[in-house]
């Protein structure tokens, strides 16, 4: 096998697809490699729902039945996704453009949706390699405007404890309080400065960064 790339060694974590048969009970498992997660977001949100909902079961039934090795037949199924593997840089993707087909465009999702500092993983597998891990965000990258097609993007970026505010050749500090305004807006339409990437570094429990985390930065 080729040895991994300097991308895989810093943002490659290992996904566990689960199918369970609703007939025999039999569970299927696939991995699969990650190099971000894409959230699907609601109104007024955290990251921590989203990460829930990213697992969450899914049913398998009518025409979407699951064929079954052990049933030897489709079967009614329930389908989960859960993290086995966790990166030392999460990267989480918001995704805040959403396509409606009335329309034939793309819309701009400027939910509120809080992300924290510190990050603890729960929807893991039970034979997760880190099942306790803690990550704390370091990055955000921002999209400004109401719409895919036009807009800007900014960058947030925590370097020695400092927060700076990456814009063009424009960087300068700013505090930790003003991370809120990337939480997106509850009101529709005032909402245009709206977290989209998030970067969170995997932290030991005296919350240093640990493995590849350490030298990402």
């Amino acid at each position: 096998p080729k040895p991994p790339t300097f991308m895989q060694n810093i943002f490659e974590g290992v996904l566990t697809n689960e199918t369970r048969c609703l007939s025999c009970e039999a569970v299927t498992s696939r991995d699969e490699a990650f190099l971000d997660l894409s959230l699907e977001i609601e109104e007024n949100s955290s990251i921590t729902s989203c990460l829930r909902n990213f697992s969450g079961t899914e049913t398998l039934n009518k025409e979407d039945k699951f064929f079954c090795d052990n049933c030897r037949s489709l079967q009614e199924a329930h389908k989960c996704m859960k993290i086995k593997k966790t990166p030392p840089i999460l990267a989480l993707h918001l995704k805040r453009f959403k396509y409606l087909e009335d329309v034939g465009r793309l819309k701009k999702l400027s939910h509120r949706v809080v992300f924290p500092s510190e990050l603890k993983i729960n929807n893991t597998t039970d034979d997760a390699a880190d099942p306790d891990a803690c990550f704390s965000l370091f990055a955000v990258v921002v999209h400004v405007g109401s719409g895919m097609n036009h807009g800007h993007y900014v960058c947030l970026v925590k370097i020695h404890r400092q927060w700076f505010l990456f814009d063009d050749e424009t960087v300068e500090g700013i505090d930790d309080s003003q991370l809120h305004t990337c939480f997106g807006s509850a009101q529709e339409g005032s909402g245009n400065y709206s977290g989209y990437l998030l970067f969170y570094q995997k932290t030991g429990a005296n919350g240093v960064p640990v493995g590849a985390a350490a030298g990402a930065r």
